[in-house]
């Protein structure tokens, strides 16, 4: 049988519980037979203890080369100048869509069903934070200020990506997020934007709008309304949690960072100290993310295996870790989805 060709890509462990999940990914993605020759590298915290620098080049460098990664948290180191990490990855490859879907797969929380997209920009806006401050009266830290950066281009890449996922993959409606009626200029060019590129779509994917607030408070009455949601870099920021609470928290949040040139693949949840080393930490985020990374290469079948393997362990076999009202450790969750995988 003739073998099947690997595909290289960035495997970075990360800090806290992150070495813990990509162990267990890792393992499951080798049950499934998936490509990845992994190229392992350090950033966050131990990317310091390696190389004095929470990003090394050499991670950097791995990542040009193989243009695609798996990342499990990573730490910032709090003072000495040190920008996010996970800020410096995007911009350093500019992956200008964040993908964090949504689906309900633990029945019985207070939402049932939910299967939601959001697409956040993830280069520009107020998330960036070009801020600084002004010194009054013996105070240096008197005034702060921040300002946000928005190009019509930047709105356009990551409107026009999330119609044309929403095409690719049979969704109905596109809700452009703003707060375009008090940030006028900021947000009212994505309004704009969104407007314009939805008449491209007219016929084949539904367009609505929702002021950011009204767009918070409706995802809590009836998420069943949404879609697709598209919005700005902050806004993103903040809805992608909300949104992660409907189907049973962070640890059931997966992550793309989507560029032209490469992709970084993700759990929303951080790193968490406090339950580093044992045993107990959720795998499913990163595991998530891990599929969305096998569509990415176009192997939707290995993808589709792995998720039906997760909904059996977790509702036919009723194994679960504690975070989603089981006892599994994070080693037996594991053992639980190879076996079913094989």
């Amino acid at each position: 049988m003739a073998s099947v060709p690997t595909v290289p890509a960035t495997l970075i462990p990360g800090d806290g519980i992150g070495p813990e999940i990509v162990d267990s990914v890792t393992t499951v993605l080798d049950a499934l037979g998936a490509p990845f020759d992994w190229d392992r590298q350090a950033a966050g915290m131990a990317g310091i203890d390696a190389a004095g620098d929470p990003l090394p080049q050499a991670t950097l460098d791995s990542i040009a080369r193989t243009g695609l990664a798996l990342k499990g948290p990573l730490t910032t180191p709090s003072g000495g100048g040190y920008r996010s990490v996970n800020v410096r990855l995007r911009e350093a490859f500019k992956l200008y869509a964040n993908v964090r879907p949504a689906r309900t797969i633990v029945p019985g929380g207070r939402y049932e069903d939910i299967d939601l997209v959001l697409m956040r920009e993830n280069l520009e806006g107020y998330y960036v934070a070009h801020e600084h401050f002004i010194g009054l009266a013996g105070d240096p830290h008197a005034v702060a200020i921040s300002q946000g950066v928005t190009t019509r281009e930047g709105c356009r890449r990551i409107i026009r990506y999330a119609f044309e996922y929403a095409v690719k993959h049979g969704r109905k409606k596109v809700t452009l997020v703003h707060k375009a009626n008090i940030l006028k200029a900021i947000t009212g060019l994505f309004l704009e934007e969104g407007r314009e590129i939805a008449k491209d779509y007219a016929g084949k994917v539904a367009v609505d709008e929702r002021i950011v607030d009204a767009c918070a408070m409706q995802l809590v009455m009836n998420p069943w309304q949404f879609d697709v949601i598209v919005t700005t870099n902050l806004f993103g920021d903040i809805l992608s949690d909300q949104i992660a609470g409907l189907v049973g928290g962070l640890g059931m949040a997966p992550g793309a960072n989507i560029g032209e040139d490469a992709a970084i693949f993700e759990a929303v949840h951080g790193s968490a100290p406090d339950i580093a080393g044992k045993g107990i930490a959720n795998p499913l985020a990163l595991m998530l993310a891990a599929g969305l990374m096998l569509d990415h290469i176009g192997r939707q079948d290995l993808s589709s295996r792995l998720k039906t393997a997760i909904d059996q362990t977790l509702n036919v076999d009723q194994i679960r870790t504690g975070d989603l009202g089981g006892k599994a450790s994070t080693r037996e969750l594991t053992e639980a989805l190879v076996k079913r995988i094989g």
